[in-house]
């Protein structure tokens, strides 16, 4: 028993983590979900995840995770790895109990340099999967990374989430963004949780026709992509990530971000798991 422990206690510090540091400006920790009535869904920009992302890395990301509902994943390899990983991954999730189910998207149609995938994961006891995921197909040619809709039945609801990773902030994310504005319309009667990595602030007059039709960003000024140094404790570059939900069709108790750097001795070992930061809602 004892040896146990001291492997375990080995494994620990070998992820670099160090507990008294885990948390956010929000005095919020990895999300735990103990109430039947609210489910969490996390979103998260996991950057190059494919074969690069060793075990201990997925052991991390697997735990971060585990307290949510659903959880959409973007930056998956389109290519060799991405698939696999994502397996690799569900089973990290499924190694106590088998209650996470999981699906991948196709490759994107963007080019071979912007081709992703995206991937959602759920608890199968908690939500279920309605229809098949897919690609939005119309704006394919506008969108280079189009995104991916799933709808899930929450408490016998439907709510369709729209997974998204803009282009780069260089490239001008917002003329991709701009075609968010018909998907309501596009979608009538579906309530539409738009989230992901916009590479573009929630206050740019790009998500004005949105919030015009009563969307609103679930996060405010929090910023979610990590620098590539520390600049006087100062760790943090954009605010990239967000959800966008109307509240009508969202009852949205929380909202958060998890400084998950913070567990890791250096911004170096934290970049391994990502550049960005995982977001959270919680709905009731």
């Amino acid at each position: 028993m004892k040896s146990i422990f001291l492997i375990l206690v080995s494994l620990f510090f070998t992820l670099g983590l160090q507990s008294n540091e885990i948390g956010n400006a929000s005095g919020r920790d990895i999300p735990a979900n103990n109430f039947n009535t609210s489910y969490v869904i996390c979103s998260w920009n996991l950057k190059d995840f494919g074969f690069t992302k060793s075990d201990h890395i997925l052991d991390f990301i697997a735990k971060t995770i585990s307290g949510c509902d659903i959880v959409a994943i973007q930056e998956v390899v389109a290519g060799e790895g991405g698939v696999e990983t994502v397996g690799r991954l569900y089973r990290k999730l499924n190694s106590k109990s088998d209650q996470w189910r999981y699906i991948v998207s196709a490759p994107t149609s963007g080019n071979s340099y912007k081709r992703e995938r995206y991937s959602f994961f759920w608890k199968k006891d908690r939500v279920q999967l309605s229809d098949k995921p897919w690609l939005e197909k119309k704006y394919s040619l506008e969108i280079d990374r189009e995104p991916y809709l799933a709808t899930f039945l929450i408490n016998g609801k439907a709510y369709t989430l729209v997974n998204y990773h803009a282009i780069t902030q260089r490239m001008q994310p917002e003329k991709e963004i701009k075609y968010f504005k018909y998907f309501p319309n596009e979608y009538p009667g579906k309530k539409l949780l738009f989230m992901g990595d916009f590479n573009c602030p929630q206050t740019h007059t790009v998500f004005n026709p949105l919030k015009t039709m009563g969307y609103k960003a679930a996060l405010t000024d929090e910023k979610t992509t990590l620098k590539i140094n520390c600049h006087n404790k100062d760790c943090l570059a954009s605010a990239f990530d967000q959800f966008f939900y109307k509240p009508d069709e969202f009852k949205v108790d929380s909202s958060w971000v998890f400084h998950f750097y913070r567990s890791f001795n250096s911004l170096e070992e934290a970049r391994l798991v990502s550049d960005h930061l995982p977001i959270f809602i919680r709905i009731n």
